[in-house]
This record gives C-alpha cells, structure tokens and sequence, in this order.
C-alpha cells in the first residue's frame, strides 16, 4: 500500500479476517501495529522478508488494545524481534507482562478447547521491553510518528493509532468492522464491533467523534483491511449503535434472551446491507457475520446487566 503501510492477513478464523500492519519507514526501520495469534506470527515474519526487513529492524510493536486477536501473539512474536519494544495502552500493559488474567477471561468466553485451537499458549512478555503508551504518547519509528489516542468504548484499553504522513488511523476494533465480501458499487459495508466484556454506547460514540476529528483520509481497521469514505461509514456506525442498544433494551428480562437479542441484530444487519446494495443470499451472509453477531449479542448483555448492577 501506499505510504510504507502493508496488510497482513493473520490467518485467524478465515483468510481476510483479521489483519494486522507493518509500517516500514526509509531507512529500513520498521513496526507492526496488532500482531494476531501465536500461529500468526510466521505471517508476520514473511511479511518482514516479503519488504526487504529483517526481524532485527522492527523497533515497535503497537498494540491498539489486548484482545487476543490482536495481541494474543505479542508475546510469542516479540521473541523473534531482538530490538523490539511493545507499546500497549497503561490498563492493558500489565496482561501482557502476565497474560493469566487475560487468558482466563478468553476461556470464560471461548473454552478451553477453542483457546488452544485459536490462540495456543499465550506468551508473556518481559516488562522491561513494555512502553505504557497514555493518551497522545508518541511512537517515533525513524522520525515518523505515530501517535496514541485513547478511544474507549469497545474495551478500556484502547488506542487507536494515528499516522499523520498518511492521514490514515489503525483503528483496532473502534471503527468497527467491514469485510471485503459486502463491498458493493456503494463503498464498504460496516458493522460496530461490541464484543465482551467493556462495550461503552456512549464513550464510542465519542471515540468515533474523536478520530473524525484528525479528518482521516482512511482507516486502518483489523476486520478487515483499509476503509476511505470516513464519514459515511462513521454516521453508519453510530446509527447501528443506537440501534443496538434498542434492541438489547427490548429484550432485556425477555425470555431467551441471548437468542432475541442475535436474531434480531442478524436481520438489523442484512436489511443494512440489502439497502446498501449487496445481493448476498442471506445464508451466506449470515456465514460470514455469523461469529460478530454471537460476540456482540454477548457484549450487549454484559453491558446490560452492568448497567442493571449500578
């Protein structure tokens, strides 16, 4: 791509799912942004080669939040990268140095077997090489800055990441997600992400605001790959976030809720998408959204019953 940026494809679940980046400066500098799983990080090495890069030349890598699919391999994958340093935001610094936490919470929501088969052993990276990146810390890669802005709402410790010689963020999941396969005449297709277990309406509603005002020409987004188009994909967002929490609200205290609540967000997605344009057959469509639906039916209810708790 275009400014020193590539796409790597991870692997994770299913090919152009989950991606990570590695920005790669003049002088042969280089850093990757998120990094997914352990048994990604072979992907994550050929990419070094496929730009001309040796492990020895990455400086960074930046961690937009800790969920496993984009950190899960961090510690493995810092391993290969002697020069290293990982940047990650303050509240998720310290599952990185000590993933026992963090790895516990993926098995309450995943099991047992589904952690090993996604994710592997998770690795712990030593603090000595962990860089606590606060709101507007700035990464210098060679002179090139890339600069942290807190954006909470999908979980308390996320940054997305600003690169100002591309106007561009890496977004991690605040910006939603938006697969290739639902590209129609009309531009991208895109989805919030309100996985488990800290989903925030307001707070990413302002975490949306907040990256629209750097005026991005793209997005960086892990699921799936670069977005332009900013505004109308930011105004989409917010409106199916409203729609969201109407829908968990209406069928809080309803019997099997769970199975209303992802019902109900699975039609609210594909009549968003039949007017969007694409002619996807519904089973199709309901494959490939299939895990988001069921992560965010989860995270809604979390966020209902913390909210029934205050």
């Amino acid at each position: 791509m275009a400014h020193g940026i590539h796409t790597i494809d991870t692997g994770f679940q299913r090919p152009h799912f989950d991606a990570a980046y590695l920005v790669v400066v003049e002088n042969g500098r280089g850093a990757f942004v998120d990094c997914g799983t352990n048994h990604s990080v072979p992907r994550m090495l050929r990419a070094l080669t496929d730009a001309g890069l040796e492990p020895v030349s990455v400086d960074w890598l930046i961690l937009t939040h800790v969920h496993l699919d984009h950190a899960g391999g961090a510690g493995e994958l810092m391993s290969k990268l002697p020069n290293a340093r990982l940047v990650v935001h303050p509240r998720g610094a310290r599952h990185m140095i000590d993933p026992s936490q963090l790895v516990a919470g993926a098995t309450a929501v995943y099991g047992e077997a589904e952690m090993q088969r996604s994710y592997g052993t998770i690795r712990a990276t030593p603090a000595e090489r962990v860089v606590e990146a606060s709101d507007g810390h700035v990464v210098d890669l060679a002179g090139r800055a890339l600069v942290c802005v807190e954006t909470l709402g999908h979980a308390r410790h996320h940054n997305a990441i600003w690169d100002e010689r591309s106007r561009s963020f890496f977004t991690g999941d605040t910006f939603g997600l938006s697969y290739r396969e639902f590209d129609t005449a009309n531009g991208a297709f895109i989805v919030p992400t309100t996985s488990p277990v800290q989903f925030e309406p307001d707070a990413l509603h302002a975490s949306i605001e907040r990256l629209l005002a750097y005026d991005p020409q793209s997005m960086h987004l892990t699921h799936y790959d670069h977005v332009e188009d900013v505004r109308r994909l930011a105004d989409d967002l917010h409106e199916q976030i409203d729609a969201m929490v109407a829908i968990a609200r209406k069928h809080d205290g309803g019997a099997d809720r769970h199975e209303a609540i992802k019902s109900d967000l699975a039609a609210l997605y594909f009549e968003r998408a039949q007017r969007h344009g694409c002619a996807m057959d519904r089973m199709r469509f309901d494959d490939i959204l299939g895990m988001d639906v069921e992560l965010n039916a989860q995270g809604l209810e979390v966020w209902l019953d913390r909210a029934a708790k205050a």
